[in-house]
């Protein structure tokens, strides 16, 4: 049984609903195991239920439709150690139900539509990722959901997407200008008008600070295209092209890796873990070894899967430093 902490390192995982959120979260529990981990999804603070959403004709992304006080609070008092009595949505009746204990655990991960809106909430994370499908990626996802998968119409699908855009524009977009490290998955450039998206372009954007040092490709700082295909990685059509640079991002500093592409035999990724430098895994190979181990999880081939182990990764280095932190900081304290 884990002892109730004196701090908790507080984690962010912001994006749309579909952006892979959970399997990201999986790769987080493999990272720092069930019983470290707690996670708090966000849309339980929804303050209206479906229903009255319904009647005042605003979407579960509206901040009308949040009760961002009691998240605060709540958010705040779990990083404090303390217990709380977290809210219920319900998904299958979109009605709010009475509340259940939570008590912390050493790491808690606040995940959803809203966790970087807020800036009392946004002030408390020690790390945060923001996951940003492309519009054209979303569309041809949510198609093959929810037409193949229920029975939905096209026109059925286009109706939902539209209608929460202009409050995914709004309000949830702009938060990926707050993150440390934003997840892009775009369509391929390797395919001249590609319309399956099947083939991905996958970018890591990595805030600058002094929250953790930036993945990088070969040279840091320089900017260099690779293309890694050839007797030491397998490539099918179309191939497999890598690029890494510094660049601008919602005016900040930050340094870009990406890979476009999928990955034919997953062992071989050791290959391209080879050349990237900072990559905070504790051994050479624990990021190939982390993306065998659940070769099975949505975007395991190509750099979707890749780049949320890094950030994984990354995640666990601020929490042993932080912790670490913690720990000569209580020691200091004792010897006085």
């Amino acid at each position: 049984m884990i002892s109730k902490p004196d701090n908790v390192v507080l984690i962010g995982v912001a994006g749309d609903s579909g952006c892979g959120k959970s399997t990201f979260l999986r790769r987080l529990s493999d990272l720092f195991g069930e019983e470290l981990m707690t996670v708090i999804c966000l849309d339980d603070y929804h303050s209206l239920d479906r229903k009255q959403r319904k009647e005042q004709k605003v979407t579960a992304l509206n901040p009308q439709a949040n009760n961002f006080d009691l998240m605060y609070e709540q958010v705040k008092a779990l990083k404090e150690g303390q217990g709380i009595d977290k809210p219920i949505y319900n998904h299958e009746t979109g009605m709010i139900d009475p509340p259940e204990r939570v008590e912390p655990t050493p790491i808690v991960v606040i995940e959803g539509l809203h966790p970087l809106y807020d800036e009392r909430v946004r002030s408390l994370l020690d790390f945060s990722v923001y996951l940003d499908l492309s519009d054209e990626v979303k569309v041809a996802w949510k198609m093959q959901r929810d037409m193949a998968e229920r029975g939905h119409t096209y026109e059925d699908v286009m109706a939902a997407i539209n209608s929460r855009k202009p409050d995914f524009t709004a309000y949830i977009d702009p938060q990926k200008g707050h993150a440390d490290i934003v997840l892009q998955i775009l369509p391929t450039q390797l395919i001249k008008n590609d319309e399956e998206r099947k083939v991905l372009r996958v970018r890591m954007i990595q805030r600058d600070s002094d929250r953790f040092e930036p993945v990088y490709l070969f040279d840091e700082g320089s900017t260099i295209h690779w293309t890694p295909c050839g007797r030491k990685l397998t490539c099918s059509y179309p191939g497999i092209r890598m690029y890494y640079g510094p660049d601008e991002y919602y005016g900040h500093s930050v340094s870009v890796l990406e890979v476009d592409g999928q990955f034919d035999r997953l062992e071989e990724v050791i290959y391209i873990e080879s050349h990237l430098s900072q990559t905070s895994a504790r051994f050479h190979g624990e990021m190939t070894e982390l993306l065998l181990q659940h070769r099975d999880y949505p975007g395991s081939n190509n750099g979707t899967g890749l780049f949320q182990v890094l950030t994984g990764l990354k995640m666990r280095a601020a929490y042993d430093r932080l912790t670490a932190d913690k720990a000569q900081l209580n020691s200091r304290v004792a010897a006085v």
